[in-house]
């Protein structure tokens, strides 16, 4: 197995590795150590056009490829990430400064999701429709959008990488890839692997930059088909606008205020280490993390001291100790959450344990809140950090109305034993995705990874996914008269 090399100030166009227009290189940072480890390519709009222009010309022969094929090339892909897992797993962890084993386990998901779609390639299909005449016929076929492009977020790179670019590349699509600045290299590590697999130059196309100089330029391009977008609410507005501008359909995976709703019957042992890996795994910057806990009264003193126990006993340093946290990503995302820690208390929260960082590096302790109001930032906006805010409720139907008062509507987590109780909050929170007695489990094969209200729209990776990059051709045939 050869080594797995990403060179430095590159772009990946047209199959090839190249330097940017402009000559200028992004550092790369280390969160923990806040050095440079790698210079990447300071993709522009000329990029942006030459990269378009490549996944224009390669998308003929792809999109017209025996769709077994492709599905071959993808499934050689997806065996070469998981042959390539820790180099992977190294490049994502200390981008992002997540500890090494849940790097790891990124990278298995993400080449998980690649052999998925490798497989469904061939079983993409449209419907035979009946008639209400002996002479008509009537079917529909699926067809592949175009050139897609793709900007994702930082937090699991590898993970958004493959929900968004397995489903359209098995469908037919070519893409023009924008990962984000603070963690690059993952994506254009597997990006490599992909022509050692055999996908044909062009199809997937790489362009690291800052949003200004890439991201807009991209998501405004007039050759570009579908926009997919990993990110910031505010950010997802205004890539919809550019969409309205172009006519162009939008995929958005955008913010969340995930809650864990703990009813009095509950397993505390099962639910307090699944609600603290909730908000701590990859330092809370996840979208779905459980950022919210509502606390039913009788158990509300309990829960809060059993958890701020397990908070305490979190172990946080450098990707390569691969201890239980690692830091923030960078010193935005660091005086972001810190704004919030200081807030929280200016408001009149109690910190119940946690608060900054006390080691060098972009740290924050994992910090519990209570004594809180539905109107605090805390508990309304977020916070992408392992910060909690706890709140006690009165029964279900409170607990409902807790859950349903943010705008937000990704990820909600009921802990009960009760059946009747967990079927009931299921079908009225607002939400894309519930979990039953657990938090968010990725080991269910084709799930979807749903959004509602303002956190988005999207199949995320699931069973559905690659009907987001296909458009649907309604045929009808009249027959001739047999002679």
């Amino acid at each position: 197995m050869s080594e797995l090399a990403v060179p430095e100030n590159r772009l990946l166009i047209a199959g090839s590795w190249q330097s940017p227009a402009s000559g200028e290189a992004l550092p790369v940072l280390d969160p923990a150590t806040q050095q440079a480890f790698h210079q990447a390519g300071r993709a522009t709009a000329a990029d942006v056009d030459a990269a378009v222009a490549a996944a224009r010309a390669a998308y003929d022969g792809w999109s017209r490829m025996n769709p077994s094929d492709r599905g071959a090339i993808l499934a050689r892909w997806s065996q070469l990430i998981f042959q390539h897992v820790e180099e992977l797993a190294r490049y994502e962890a200390q981008d992002v400064g997540k500890p090494l084993s849940d790097a790891r386990t990124n990278i298995f998901i993400a080449g998980s999701i690649l052999g998925y779609f490798a497989g469904a390639a061939d079983k993409l299909h449209g419907a035979t429709l009946p008639s209400r005449s002996a002479d008509n016929t009537g079917f529909t076929l699926r067809e592949p959008l175009g050139v897609c492009a793709m900007v994702i977020a930082w937090n699991v790179p590898a993970i958004l990488f493959m929900a968004d670019a397995a489903p359209a590349l098995a469908a037919g699509n070519t893409i023009v890839l924008k990962p984000s600045e603070y963690a690059p290299m993952s994506p254009l590590a597997i990006a490599a692997l992909a022509a050692e697999a055999g996908l044909p130059p062009g199809v997937l196309n790489v362009v690291t930059g800052l949003g200004p100089e890439a991201g807009q330029p991209l998501t405004s391009h007039r050759g570009i088909n579908h926009i997919s977008f990993v990110g910031s609410s505010a950010t997802g507005r205004a890539i919809m606008r550019s969409a309205a501008e172009n006519l162009v359909p939008v995929k958005l995976e955008l913010g969340g205020k995930s809650p864990n709703v703990v009813f009095a019957d509950a397993d505390l042992d099962a639910a307090v280490p699944a609600i603290l890996e909730s908000i701590v795994e990859n330092a809370g910057q996840n979208c779905y993390a459980g950022s919210r806990l509502l606390i039913e009264e009788p158990i509300y003193d309990e829960v809060v001291q059993r958890l701020a126990a397990a908070m305490e006993a979190v172990k946080a340093g450098p990707w390569h100790e691969d201890l239980d946290m690692g830091p923030l990503v960078n010193g935005i995302q660091h005086e972001r959450v810190s704004g919030f820690l200081s807030g929280g208390v200016a408001g009149g929260a109690r910190v119940v344990t946690g608060g900054p960082g006390d080691a060098d590096g972009w740290y924050v302790k994992p910090t519990l809140f209570d004594k809180v109001t539905p109107d605090m930032p805390i508990v309304r906006e977020e916070i992408f950090g392992p910060v909690l805010a706890a709140e006690s409720f009165r029964g279900a139907r409170d607990a409902i109305d807790r859950v349903n008062a943010t705008p937000y509507g990704l990820l909600v987590s009921v802990w009960t034993n009760d059946l009747s109780r967990a079927l009931r909050v299921t079908q009225e929170v607002r939400s894309g995705q519930v979990s039953v007695n657990e938090f968010a489990n990725s080991a269910i094969i084709g799930f979807p990874f749903n959004l509602a209200k303002e956190s988005g729209f999207s199949q995320g990776g699931g069973y559905e996914a690659m009907k987001e990059y296909t458009s649907e051709k309604g045929v009808t045939i009249k027959m001739r008269p047999l002679d």
